[in-house]
């Protein structure tokens, strides 16, 4: 038993011969290649005019950029899923105990109970039930995907000044006057990127815009990134963005 042993950790690692064919075993290993992708971003003051550029530097997953990101939306999509529907199968439906009429003699198809799936008021044929719809997702992964999104978007990202004391009215027309003036035309989806939640005014007077859409610089939602035509990034946000995204 011993040698058998032994001769089999003398093989270890050495070339198969099968059929008078050697095959040498190969040990496969993936490894991610992450690049680093400047891009330069237009800054504009609060009447839109540009006042100079910013430089952001940002992981990207390189050629797997697409692949990992679109495994990061549906990550994100699943997980924002209840997975409460439910409905009720026939064995669960109130009633049905009772032969409804007789087997023979009534001209109708056989019946063994009301609550067939077949007829109204039955049992449901492969109905929803609750499920947990939940992925995982290695948290560097989440990183790199959303730095790979924020690399990809740079054409559209846009840097304006902090908005604190700019929408004291909280109201719309202001808002949209805003957002005139630093570039975005009608019909263009907007994500608008804060440094925080405390601006009380530019929320309640941009609620109501249908395609403008909020994040907060800690809290970036990836389908909003991908989904919008153009994108604001607050001033403050750059150096939060550039720390936690950059190599």
């Amino acid at each position: 038993m011993e040698r058998t042993v032994a001769s089999r950790h003398a093989y270890k690692g050495t070339p198969l011969v099968c059929g008078g064919h050697t095959r040498t075993r190969v040990a496969r290993t993936t490894r991610q290649v992450v690049k680093v992708q400047a891009a330069e971003v237009a800054v504009l003051n609060e009447t839109g005019e540009k006042t100079g550029t910013a430089t952001l530097d940002l992981k990207s997953a390189g050629d797997s950029a697409k692949g990992l990101v679109h495994r990061y939306v549906v990550h994100v999509l699943r997980n924002q899923r209840q997975g409460t529907s439910s409905t009720l199968t026939r064995g669960e439906v109130r009633g049905g105990g009772r032969k409804p009429y007789a087997q023979k003699g009534t001209g109708n198809a056989r019946r063994g109970s009301k609550r067939s799936p077949l007829i109204p008021g039955g049992g449901t044929i492969f109905g929803p039930k609750p499920k947990d719809w939940s992925a995982k997702m290695n948290k560097k992964e989440r990183k790199l995907a959303l730095s790979s999104a924020l690399a990809n978007a740079a054409s559209s990202i846009t840097v304006v000044p902090d908005l604190d004391n700019m929408f004291q009215d909280k109201k719309t027309k202001t808002v949209v006057g805003a957002l005139s003036n630093f570039g975005v035309e009608d019909g263009e989806k907007v994500l608008l990127i804060t440094k925080g939640r405390d601006n009380e005014g530019l929320y309640l007077g941009g609620r109501n815009i249908p395609k403008l859409c909020f994040n907060v610089m800690d809290n970036i939602h990836i389908y909003d990134l991908l989904n919008a035509d153009k994108i604001l990034m607050e001033e403050s946000v750059v150096p939060y963005i550039q720390e936690k995204y950059s190599a």
